[in-house]
């Protein structure tokens, strides 16, 4: 008796709307997936390789990178984020990055699903500054939450922040194109936000406010001067490369992997260089959530994430199992052709 075929391999499409829509409507549901996945990478239950940049000779701006990844546990997902950051984007009235994300099953590596990523992308990015706030300071309550780079990235994060309970008395914008400030204060405003003000300065930013994000596109640090931090604060550098070495020597370090933060010229690397050793660094976020390394209190302190391709998968997979349930994950049943032997 001839043993029946399996069933043909199904690709599914998600779009950018589906993805929104799953999104927003569970922020803490996000949060929680990408500690799921901090925790399984802590836990050695990933793969990671480096990513790789594409770069132009002729676009030095520009840039596409690829983020393999293995996600084990419940997960058991591989797949690679595809995204593009252009700046010159933002001249021509489209945003700076685009993104898809790929899924392979566990068991075949068949390619299941296409995502729309730059939504993913920013939504893990967003939830681990959450993540970094809730495990390197106490309480949920911010008297001055501070933002330099005003873009989407630090739109996804302060609706995170709102979305999981945070109490920010005040929020203080800063970006060296004008114009992004004015337009993130008037989005605040219209979502019911009513102490909301444009620094002169990313200094008074820093200067004044207990937790600050970096969402920037700084190529190289600008901000050097230590005495912006004599109040302590914490210092989420999610854009990497704007902090100088002085401020990272001065503070608490976290990262969320080691190996992976310390290149391509980050903040963390350049310190890294400049002290000829690593011990700044007092360890990952997965450390401090399972409660393995404290940070030293008294003293400022910096979360510095590389930006895990993990992330994307655990958020990616949570967005294609709740498309699939609603409804929303377009199916392409016949994308693959010749899938028998």
């Amino acid at each position: 008796m001839k043993t029946p075929s399996p069933p043909a391999p199904e690709l599914v499409i998600v779009k950018g709307k589906s993805c929104h829509d799953v999104v927003h409507g569970d922020i803490a549901g996000c949060v929680d997936v990408v500690r799921e996945a901090y925790l399984a990478h802590g836990a050695g239950n990933t793969v990671n390789p480096p990513s790789y940049f594409l770069r132009f000779p002729e676009r030095p701006t520009a840039r596409i990178i690829a983020l393999p990844a293995f996600l084990g546990e419940r997960f058991r997902v591989s797949g690679i984020k595809w995204i593009a950051s252009y700046p010159e984007n933002i001249r021509r009235g489209i945003p700076r990055a685009s993104a898809v994300l790929v899924l392979n099953d566990y068991d075949t590596g068949y390619p299941i699903a296409v995502l729309e990523s730059s939504i993913i992308s920013a939504a893990r990015t967003a939830a681990s500054a959450v993540l970094a706030a809730e495990a390197l300071r106490d309480g949920k309550r911010v008297r001055r939450f501070g933002m330099v780079g005003n873009g989407l990235i630090a739109r996804y994060i302060h609706r995170f922040f709102r979305g999981t309970g945070w109490e920010l008395d005040e929020t203080v914008l800063f970006d060296t194109n004008p114009a992004e400030s004015a337009k993130f204060e008037s989005a605040l405003r219209d979502q019911g936000e009513r102490d909301v003000r444009r620094a002169a300065t990313f200094e008074e930013v820093v200067s004044s406010c207990e937790v600050v994000t970096f969402a920037t596109v700084a190529p190289a640090p600008y901000a050097s001067d230590v005495a912006m931090l004599a109040h302590n604060p914490l210092l989420l550098n999610i854009s990497l490369r704007d902090l100088d070495p002085e401020l990272l020597i001065a503070s608490e370090n976290v990262v969320d992997d080691v190996e992976h933060v310390l290149k391509a010229n980050t903040s963390p690397h350049l310190t890294e260089m400049k002290l000829g050793h690593r011990e700044f660094i007092r360890g990952t976020i997965a450390d401090v959530l399972r409660k393995k390394v404290a940070v030293i209190p008294g003293r400022p302190i910096i979360f510095s994430p590389f930006g895990l391709g993990v992330l994307d998968l655990a958020v990616g997979k949570w967005i294609l199992d709740a498309s699939v349930a609603n409804g929303s994950a377009s199916p392409m049943s016949d994308f693959f052709f010749e899938v028998t032997r």
